[in-house]
């Protein structure tokens, strides 16, 4: 089966021949104009350019006839094409672009992972010795040197530097055993 796309270089029909060479010397400068007008959107430049050239085949109106210039034809198509398009959006809600939706939706899902996040650690250092879980508060909470905890907990900073190692060893465990890793 042979299938012959409108416009194509092996179209038979005299119209099909027409809309090829509309296209071909017109649609350039067309496009060009459209593009302008749409602010350089090229996908709906080709929409509209379609959209034209599909009403010249449903209005025969592929040919110079009775006077009437084909290519301003266009042109005025093509421009209302574009105001209905713009009209449309201003009565529409405001679209939403996937980038941004999914950039909201991945900030939601970052505030919860967040929020789950700080409740499965906070229950696992609930679960260390209270002289681990008052060493990580003291550096990693308070953000202290070793040597500012040792001074604020009262202790040599030797202990501080092992208790942290040890606890962060249990703190480790106990995230393993809630399904973290």
């Amino acid at each position: 089966m042979n299938v012959t796309v409108i416009g194509s270089a092996g179209a038979e029909s005299v119209e099909e021949r027409a809309l090829r060479d509309l296209y071909l010397e017109h649609g350039p400068a067309l496009y060009a104009y459209v593009l302008r007008m749409l602010g350089g959107d090229t996908h709906r430049t080709e929409d509209v350019i379609q959209e034209t050239l599909l009403r010249c085949w449903n209005k025969q109106n592929l040919v110079d006839n009775e006077g009437m210039a084909v290519r301003p034809w266009m042109f005025r198509v093509a421009r209302n094409l574009v105001i209905d398009g713009h009209r449309t959006r201003r009565a529409r809600p405001l679209e939403v672009g996937g980038a941004t939706w999914l950039t909201e939706l991945g900030s939601e899902v970052d505030d919860i992972e967040r929020m789950l996040s700080s409740m499965v650690v906070r229950d696992a250092l609930e679960a260390l010795s209270p002289a681990h879980r008052e060493v990580i508060r003291a550096t990693f909470f308070a953000d202290r040197t070793t040597q500012q905890a040792a001074d604020a907990l009262g202790v040599p900073q030797g202990t501080v530097k092992s208790r942290v190692y040890y606890a962060l060893r249990c703190l480790k465990a106990a995230l393993e055993e809630r399904g973290v890793r």
